[in-house]
């Protein structure tokens, strides 16, 4: 299995290639532009990419996934409720997608965004079980992602609270690998460490911790940071519904 961790800074996000060298596939997930270093380390690392994906439809950026799909030759993945104007692969709860001895298991995770979706990843040539799960802003290392980019705060904190309930059963062993960071605007209390584990996120991330949910609900409506700039134009165009963000 092969993984690479690509870190942003402008916007600050994380993104990601991974696959089975021994079967030649990869898929990248949440991939920014410009889409050449993907293509340099999927042909460095014999990982011609099958899948690119993104967790969801972003707010902070204008995301590559489109364009790096369509460089690679590879299928475009959002969750099967994401409102586009183009065609993609949509995945649902409980799917999986093959690379080789590498597998991803999805599972539906609304709350920062309707259509969010986290992926369960196992390499069989280790163990039959999952080994870490791509979070994107689900869950984050020191936060949970932010509830009001696509819907009113309190629905997406509801909707959070029941996903991340999901996350909690996990082993604690299992790493968490996230997509931002400290100093991206989707969480408030971001660690600058880019990984961690379910366990220690149980133990040190105080929303993710919460049991209750309505406390939950008011301590994510309670102190909202400022929007990202161009929110809802960067998700229009991400869901191919205008073409560019204003100047």
């Amino acid at each position: 299995m092969i993984l690479r961790q690509f870190h942003h800074q402008d916007p600050v996000a994380v993104s990601y290639l991974l696959g089975c060298a021994g079967r030649g596939a990869g898929a990248a997930v949440d991939p920014l532009f410009p889409i050449e270093p993907y293509l340099q380390a999927a042909e460095f690392s014999a990982t011609p990419l099958r899948w690119v994906i993104d967790t969801h439809l972003h707010a902070d950026h204008r995301s590559a996934g489109r364009a790096l799909a369509e460089a690679a030759g590879a299928d475009y993945v959002l969750h099967e409720s994401a409102m586009t104007g183009f065609a993609f692969h949509g995945v649902a709860d409980g799917d999986r997608l093959s690379l080789g001895n590498v597998v991803l298991d999805v599972l539906h995770a609304p709350g920062h965004t309707p259509e969010h979706l986290c992926l369960l990843v196992t390499d069989r040539t280790r163990a039959g079980e999952p080994w870490f799960v791509l979070t994107g802003h689900t869950l984050m290392v020191g936060d949970v992602g932010r509830t009001e980019l696509a819907s009113d705060a309190a629905t997406g904190a509801r909707n959070l609270f029941r996903s991340l309930a999901r996350l909690k059963v996990l082993p604690e062993y299992l790493e968490i690998l996230p997509g931002a960071f400290a100093g991206s605007v989707c969480g408030r209390g971001l660690s600058g460490k880019p990984s961690s584990t379910i366990g220690f996120e149980l133990r040190h991330n105080r929303a993710f911790a919460m049991t209750d949910e309505a406390a939950f609900i008011r301590f994510m409506v309670d102190d909202i940071p400022p929007p990202p700039e161009n929110a809802a134009a960067n998700r229009a165009v991400n869901a191919g519904l205008m073409t560019k963000v204003a100047e």
